[in-house]
């Protein structure tokens, strides 16, 4: 079995998470998603970064 990649367009990795993994995944400001690929495990994170952005650009207008 495959480390990462998808199951019925679920994603999953299961290698064990470095820093600069939940960092990418969990505060990117170059990755415009909201949802990315899980830090481990089979789902979806949420980049922090992107929610908060979009959440002060609502409150701001």
């Amino acid at each position: 079995m495959k480390k990462t990649g998808t199951f019925l367009n679920v994603p999953y990795d299961l290698r064990w998470p470095t820093p600069s993994v939940i960092k990418e995944r969990m505060w990117n400001s170059k990755d415009p998603r909201v949802f990315t690929p899980r830090v481990f495990g089979w789902g979806w994170s949420i980049n922090l970064y992107q929610l908060l952005r979009r959440f002060r650009l609502r409150r701001d207008s």
